[in-house]
């Protein structure tokens, strides 16, 4: 039975981390409808940014906040001088949505090597700001920790902010008008370039957020946000790329699936169970399981 529960809180604390990088990726598929392979790389470099300014301040919470800041420039800076460029100079065929995308797995190698050249390949640990011994019920420690539930906590509220702000402000308003009919959208006023650029520096700043929480239970090397891109990705896949709640649920959903798989057969099938998942769900449902039934018209 406590191994049951601990299955549970660690599956939760997984799947927060995965609907961070899934809701990232979101964003920006909503608003230019590319995948950006990037993601990876830009929460690596805020990452190291938080790194260094919780080495040089002695403070996490410093870093937590540099490393947001810093993702949502990031990002906000890659889609004016960098995505849109390029949509500016494509205009029609097949190449519109191979270009963009090859482009973003171009910006991560360059990114991933700049990080190399600056900080080097070695990995480097970054101490949580709380306890990352779990806690004890019955004389019997589980894998589950007071940073664990940091990690759920600080994803619940993010995801309640982002609902707040996509529901019921006008910003929320201007980015869905945005990513489903931005010619309406220019119609009505609203400054599509720039409200995608505001999208591009949430997905960064969820980014720099999701490092921040990942690394404490890892390491810090220039590839250090691989995996978490790939699980990310399915995660949107899974729970529909037009949907933030599909985001989520679909991290949830992986999240339990490969810590369940972990902790009763083996650690070694957890990328299998993962693209199992995905294989099954794009059978049944191409689209998502949250997907939309009618998404808009390109």
């Amino acid at each position: 039975m406590l191994q049951f529960i601990t299955a549970i809180l660690t599956s939760l604390s997984a799947g927060a981390i995965y609907a961070l990088m899934s809701t990232a990726l979101v964003l920006v598929w909503r608003s230019t409808r590319v995948i950006n392979f990037a993601q990876a790389g830009q929460a690596v470099l805020t990452t190291y940014i938080g790194y260094e300014v919780t080495v040089r301040t002695g403070s996490y919470w410093y870093g937590l906040i540099a490393a947001i800041i810093t993702g949502a420039l990031i990002g906000a800076t890659i889609d004016r001088f960098f995505m849109r460029p390029i949509f500016k100079r494509i205009k029609s065929g097949p190449i519109v949505m191979i270009a963009p995308v090859v482009a973003t797995l171009g910006l991560l190698g360059i990114i991933q090597a700049i990080i190399g050249f600056i900080w080097g390949l070695s990995y480097q640990t970054l101490a949580a700001p709380v306890s990352t011994d779990g806690y004890k019920i019955s004389g019997t420690v589980i894998a589950f920790s007071p940073f664990n539930l940091m990690v759920l906590l600080s994803v619940t509220i993010t995801m309640v902010l982002l609902t707040v702000l996509f529901q019921k402000t006008n910003i929320g308003l201007a980015l869905r008008a945005s990513a489903y009919s931005p010619e309406i959208a220019k119609l009505s006023g609203i400054k599509v370039d720039a409200v995608r650029t505001l999208g591009w520096a949430i997905a960064g700043a969820a980014g720099g957020l999701a490092g921040m929480l990942y690394i404490p239970n890892s390491y810090l090397y220039p590839n250090g946000m691989d995996v978490l891109l790939v699980f990310g990705f399915i995660s949107a896949v899974i729970g529909g790329l037009d949907s933030l709640f599909g985001a989520v649920a679909g991290a949830m959903i992986l999240g339990f699936a490969i810590n369940f798989v972990a902790t009763y057969i083996s650690y070694k099938l957890v990328f299998p169970t993962a693209f199992v998942i995905l294989i099954l769900v794009l059978l049944v449902k191409p689209g998502g399981l949250f997907s939309s039934s009618k998404g808009r018209k390109d």
